[in-house]
């Protein structure tokens, strides 16, 4: 096995295809390290192939189109102990490549490039990727998955070759980018940064990426793989917020702030709040038992909260909450009965039948959803020989 592959995925890059080549040969010359440049080519009808065949590179054809798809081929079918990937563009420095193979001779597993602490050349980069985009997304990433990349996007990265095979990255566009950071972090790989430079690409034509369409796929992977910012948190927050309101209008009546007073309508949209936000961290339920038992994510700590659940708990809770927003709403009815009552205090009559109705939502929910989890949990328990 050769020490380093250096591997550019390719789709119609003839104008600078060769130029990436013969760097990438005169860095495996000048440092004397035992190489190959492989290109995954996704399609080229420009003479791409040709051209690298020519200078020596190995090629290999990936039928499947995408960035991804590109990358994942040319990772299988790479001979390198490590593997350096850049696009083939021109635009990454592919004769300065020594930080990165030093990184992975030293055991880090993933080395990435930092464009912002390299140097990026003037109209490199779109000013909405340089400004918004690409620090946005990095430090979406950054809090969500607890890493320290600044550039989670770089294009230019190194990586230990059974490392990366070994985590079964799957997307096929662009947001491969993304995937393979969050999966090295969320599996303890070793992870390193390296300073290093972009120059406006060689190209004539505009770039394969699309700025709104591939930054969306990448804040959607992000959100995807972190359950806990996709559903717990919104739903906590949002229940926190019906309880507080809800319970501070029940105590006090109205309550005004400034001119604008809160009463009865306002505890209408703290109830919808509950019922939304524990609709929500069902999904969040329903997500980690799916993810523990496909292996979707790797077990984090607070799987040990999901593990504690319990379907007979939960159905049984419901069933409590659906009888006393009943009884509740047996007793709001006889009041109402009352003659003359309804019409003197109808907002007295809501400061009751909200809550009861909130209680009945939320039983039901518990209920349905508590059976729901027992069905996901089906084939764990048949495995488990469980009872």
């Amino acid at each position: 096995m050769c020490e380093l592959t250096i591997l550019m995925p390719c789709l119609n890059e003839a104008e600078t295809l060769g130029t990436c080549i013969q760097k990438a040969f005169k860095f495996l010359h000048d440092n004397d390290v035992s190489g190959e440049v492989l290109i995954a080519d996704n399609g080229s009808t420009d003479g791409s192939i040709d051209i690298a065949i020519n200078l020596g590179a190995r090629v290999i054809s990936v039928e499947q189109r995408g960035y991804g798809s590109a990358l994942i081929a040319g990772t299988n079918a790479a001979h390198g102990k490590y593997i350096i990937m850049g696009d083939a563009d021109d635009s990454y420095d592919f004769v300065n490549l020594h930080p990165f193979l030093l990184k992975l001779q030293e055991g880090y597993d993933l080395v990435m490039g930092n464009r912002f602490a390299g140097g990026i050349e003037k109209g490199a980069m779109p000013w909405s990727h340089q400004y918004i985009g690409n620090p946005i997304l990095s430090y979406i990433g950054r809090v969500f998955y607890k890493s320290n990349i600044k550039d989670f996007h770089c294009g230019l990265r190194g990586y230990h070759t059974e490392a990366i095979k070994n985590l079964h990255l799957k997307t096929t566009g662009m947001e491969y980018a993304s995937e393979m950071v969050v999966m090295s972090e969320l599996h303890g790989l070793r992870i390193a940064e390296v300073p290093t430079t972009l120059k406006k690409d060689g190209r004539s034509r505009r770039p394969h990426l699309r700025s709104f369409k591939d930054g969306w796929r990448h804040l959607k992977f992000l959100f995807m793989y972190c359950p806990d910012w996709l559903f717990l948190y919104p739903g906590v927050t949002l229940c926190v917020i019906g309880l507080l309101g809800g319970v501070l209008i029940e105590l006090f009546g109205n309550v005004e702030i400034g001119e604008v007073a809160f009463g009865v309508h306002t505890l209408l949209y703290m109830a919808f709040f509950i019922i939304i936000g524990v609709k929500i961290i069902f999904l969040y339920t329903f997500t980690k038992v799916y993810a523990r038992n496909s292996h979707f994510l790797v077990k984090c700590q607070k799987a040990d909260l999901i593990e504690q659940f319990s379907v007979d708990f939960g159905i049984f809770g419901g069933a409590i909450f659906v009888i006393v927003g009943s009884v509740l709403t047996i007793i709001a009815f006889v009041i109402w009965s009352q003659k003359d009552y309804g019409a003197l205090f109808p907002e007295s009559f809501m400061r009751l039948t909200i809550p009861a109705a909130v209680l009945i939502a939320l039983g039901i929910e518990f209920i349905f959803s508590s059976f729901f989890i027992g069905i996901l949990d089906l084939n764990k328990q048949e495995s488990s020989g469980g009872d």
